[in-house]
């Protein structure tokens, strides 16, 4: 198993991937997830009588922010210069809670997908933060990668089932 792990050598040992040789292609990769909460959490973020201020703004600057430093994060991830993040935070009433959906881009040697996936993790916990105060029980849920494309592998889709 260990030979088919890009990040793993023939030793065991962990290894940053060398990307210097592979060709420059445009790649994008989008995450979904959710925060599940109180039907009454919900609508007071979305009346925007929140203590902290405006929790959808905040969690969607923070996602962006977050893409911007995965490989701070992430110990073997490679510093990319995304060329677009964005964070689209949606109500969900049947949830009831917020579903995000975070998309990151690149023109780059490596794909996006950590970034995608970080930038819709920490806009959750965010939302889960700006909100703890009046529902301590809220759940992060379906965290996942549900496309990329661009680079060697091409496209790839986790197909149509929602979070």
């Amino acid at each position: 198993m260990a030979s088919k792990l890009t990040h793993i050598g023939t030793d065991g040992a962990a290894n940053m991937v060398d990307v210097g040789g592979k060709p420059v292609t445009e790649r994008t990769a989008t995450a979904k997830g959710a925060l599940k909460m109180q039907l009454a959490t919900l609508q007071q973020i979305l009346d925007g009588n929140m203590k902290k201020g405006d929790v959808i703004a905040t969690a969607r600057i923070a996602g962006i922010m977050a893409a911007k430093k995965t490989s701070d994060l992430i110990p073997l991830c490679h510093p990319l210069a995304l060329t677009k993040v964005s964070i689209d935070i949606e109500p969900d009433v049947s949830l009831p809670g917020l579903r995000v959906e975070a998309t990151a881009k690149v023109s780059g040697q490596t794909g996006v997908e950590m970034e995608a996936l970080t930038a819709c993790s920490v806009a959750l916990l965010t939302l889960y933060d700006m909100a703890k105060a009046i529902d301590r029980g809220m759940e992060l849920v379906s965290v996942r990668l549900v496309s990329k494309q661009g680079g060697k592998s091409g496209s790839w889709s986790a197909g149509t089932a929602d979070s």
